[in-house]
Parts: structure tokens; sequence; C-alpha cells
């Protein structure tokens, strides 16, 4: 059977299909990363899964690399490929919540803004990011870390199930009774194994949250960052947050002075009772003092997009990650040490606590591989200016070896770099031999390479 043709493609998709001759092409090639800079020979603005399958199938009989794009979010820039095919889901972006049931199904392309608008209408949330922007779908099949983990588990833990156009092209439904060896696989594999067109997730009763980001001088960041270590054992998990490390914004909070100055924060989420959320962060308050805050009963939602502003489309992004069972005096050295020369505003380091309900989930109960691990460490070097990409790509490199041996071997996918191939079966963790398997049986000739990648 002779390959399909471009314009067939059009002939068989509902959505917009962009070629390098066609109008918008610019804007259809472009991802969040600026330092990706790829041309794809078509972009399918997929409407709805009829459209999804047929760009597998063109791209499968033309031998074409195939990215699957929804937030766009990619650091590595998955999201797109040199003269292959880039599958958009961003058209595909509805949210639909069942209050009865407590579960929201929303399409592949959907954002982390537009699933917590849905849900909060009901009084609802799973575990999001910390991004508002972020798609949904790398988040969630990567394992999904959020300010509602050590409740309520990772974003992969709430799944109760998934749509996916596999390989052949096939359209498959993946639960805990049907597809169950997908199912295993979705759960922290990232996108190996076909493209997830919608996600079914249980929700929890979290409508409004007492946080928000707390700064301290540097010279307590050690106090900081140690009282997360010993707290957080012994904590409610209601009790969210992370330490982190920041360039001062000018924001009104702020003293005018200091703006532009580098702090040690404390990003705090209470999801218990709003009454309670002020002596629940108390011990925040009392272990040093504070230059300034943002803190108080908020919306969920509006905490998950507190920091989009510093993150906006279009700056150059290289980033590392480590898991960490313990927070070792080592390890706090080494982050004392390289923090405080965070290069831009835009520039953050996050220590995620993924104990709690994480850890409530059996190592080989989904394929996210690290239940042992307590943190997540990610050194997340953003910054406008392409001129200082050698430099600041360096101080990630730096940093990130001056932490990895005080960690595990392995990071988060989702913060993986492109440079981090190697790392692949360390990243997946316990669970990687399992998910080669699984690869064999759905995806046996590699289709779906553009990832942090399980060869079959």
């Amino acid at each position: 059977m002779a390959n399909r043709t471009v314009d067939a493609l059009r002939e068989s998709v509902r959505g917009p299909v962009v070629t390098r001759d066609d109008e918008g092409y610019e804007e259809a090639r472009t991802v969040y990363n600026a330092m990706i800079d790829k041309r794809p020979r078509v972009v399918v603005r997929a409407q709805d899964v009829g459209d999804v399958v047929a760009a597998v199938d063109f791209a499968r009989e033309n031998e074409l690399d195939l990215s699957i794009r929804g937030g766009s979010h990619s650091v590595p820039g998955f999201g797109t490929c040199d003269d292959g095919v880039v599958i958009d889901l961003s058209p595909m972006r509805g949210v639909r919540v069942d209050p009865k049931t407590k579960t929201a199904r929303a399409e592949g392309g959907a954002t982390w803004g537009d699933f917590n608008h849905a849900t909060h209408a009901f009084g609802l949330a799973t575990t999001g990011g910390i991004i508002s922007t972020t798609g949904i779908g790398g988040l969630t099949l990567g394992g999904g870390i959020g300010y509602l983990s050590r409740g309520y588990g990772l974003s992969c833990d709430n799944l109760v199930s998934c749509d996916v156009v596999t390989a052949e092209g096939s359209f498959v439904t993946a639960t805990q009774s049907e597809n169950e060896d997908l199912f295993w696989a979705l759960r922290g594999g990232g996108g190996n194994f076909g493209v997830v067109t919608s996600f079914e997730y249980q929700l929890h009763p979290v409508k409004d949250i007492y946080g928000g980001p707390i700064f301290y001088e540097l010279d307590h960041a050690g106090d900081v960052i140690r009282f997360f270590r010993e707290f957080l054992p012994e904590a409610t998990e209601q009790w969210g947050g992370f330490p982190a490390f920041q360039i001062a914004p000018p924001l009104p909070f702020i003293p005018e002075e200091r703006h532009g100055d580098t702090f040690c924060v404390a990003v705090a989420c209470w999801a218990g009772s709003v009454d309670e959320g002020e002596k629940a962060l108390r011990p925040l308050h009392d272990l040093a003092p504070v230059v300034a805050e943002h803190v108080g009963p908020m919306p969920y939602p509006m905490l998950n997009s507190a920091f989009d502003g510093l993150v906006p489309p279009g700056l150059q992004h290289y980033w590392k990650a480590n898991f960490a069972t313990e927070l070792t005096d080592a390890a706090i050295d080494a982050h004392l040490k390289h923090a405080p020369k965070l290069p831009a505003v835009n520039s953050t380091v996050h220590i995620y606590p993924i104990d709690g309900a994480c850890h409530r989930i059996g190592s080989d109960e989904t394929a996210f591989g690290h239940r042992d691990s307590n943190f997540a460490t990610v050194i997340a070097g953003m910054w406008p200016d392409p001129a200082d990409n050698e430099n600041n790509i360096q101080w990630v490199r730096d940093y990130y070896d001056a932490v990895a041996p005080h960690s595990e071997e392995g990071g988060y996918v989702n913060f993986a770099a492109d440079d981090d191939q190697g790392r692949v079966p360390a990243n997946y963790g316990a669970n990687y031999a399992k998910l080669v398997e699984v690869k064999r049986k759905y995806d046996p000739d590699n289709l779906f390479h553009m990832n942090q990648n399980i060869k079959p």
C-alpha cells in the first residue's frame, strides 16, 4: 500500500494540517523552550481522536519521527522534531466533572489551569503541577508531583482510566481491569506507549487552601531545608509545600529595595480547614525571621498559578533533577554553595516532598519507580537571553554534579534534560525491566521515541 500523502492526511482529519509552506507554520512549530528550534514536516492540530489516529498512521506509514505535544512544556523539546510529524493536542482541552463520583475526565491537550478551573467550581481538585500552563498529559504520565502530593499521591496515582491511541493506530481504554499492563506503564512510564487522548482522575475535596510563599535571608537557608527534613515525617499529610531558592521579582509584597536579591523561600500549601491554616503554618514563621510573604487563604487554583508570570513561553530552559531518600547535611551544603548563584529571576531550585500518600502506593503498583524517595529536587535553569546559555547551562551542571553524590541515581523524568538519555533506566527506577516488556508489546518498533525513551 502506498504511503499516505500530506494531501490525503488533510482529507482524513478535521483539524488544521500545517506544513512549511502554510501560513501559521512558525507559530505551529514553536514550543515553550526557546532553546529548541526544530522544523517538523507537518503539524496536525488534532480536534478529536480520529485526527490522532490519522496522524499516528501517517507517521508510521511514512517512517517519520513522531512528537506528541500537549501543554508544550517539555524542557528537552520532545513536543517537536525535525522533518517529522507533530500531533498538537492543544485544541483538545475539554474537562467534564462528575461531582457525584468525584471524578473528572479531561482531554489530552488540557492544562492544569483548564482542569483546576473546571473542578474548583465543585470544590474538588487532584494533584497537579506547580505551573498552571503545564499540560496534564506530560506531567501525569511522568508521575505528577504537586502541592497535594503528600495528601493525595501523585497525579498518576489518581488516574482512573486513560483512552489511548497505540502505535498501530488502535484506540484502547486502559484501566485497572482493562489493558492492565498498559495502565500500569502509563502511570510513570512517560509517553512511550501511545497517545493518551483523555485522562480520568479521582478528585478530592479541596477548594480553598491556606498558603503562599515566605521569603527568608540566605543566611537561614540551611535552617529552612533542615526544617522540611525534620518536620515533614511527623506532619499531617494536609501539610504541603517545599523549600526553594528564588531571586525576588518586583512584586508589591516584597520590599522594593530587595527586588533582585536572592532568597530562600518556603512555599506552603495547607489543604486542611482554612481556619486552621495560620496555626498549621506557624512553624514556618517561627523558624527564622521573615523578609516578605504572601500567605493566606486563597482558592487552590490561585496557588497553582502563582508562579506562572515568572515562566512565560519563550525562555531558554535547561534542567537537571535527582530523587533523594534523605536531605543529608552534605546535600544541604551543596545547595547552600550553588543556589545563591541563581542566574536569573526565572531560574529556581525546588525540593519537593514525595512522602505521605505517595509512599502508600507499592513500588510495583505503578511504573513510577521511586516510591522509597522522600524528595525530588529540580534545578530549573530558565533565562531570557540565548547569549547566556553557555554560562547558565554550566551553572545547572555544576550544581547537579555537587548534589548528585548525595542523592539517588535517578531523577524525575519530567525534569530531565535532552542529554539525560543515558540516565533513562535509573530515572524510571526499579520497574524499568517491566516497562521494556510493555514497550515491546505496545510499541515494538519504537514509534514513540521522542521522550525519555524506553527502547524495546
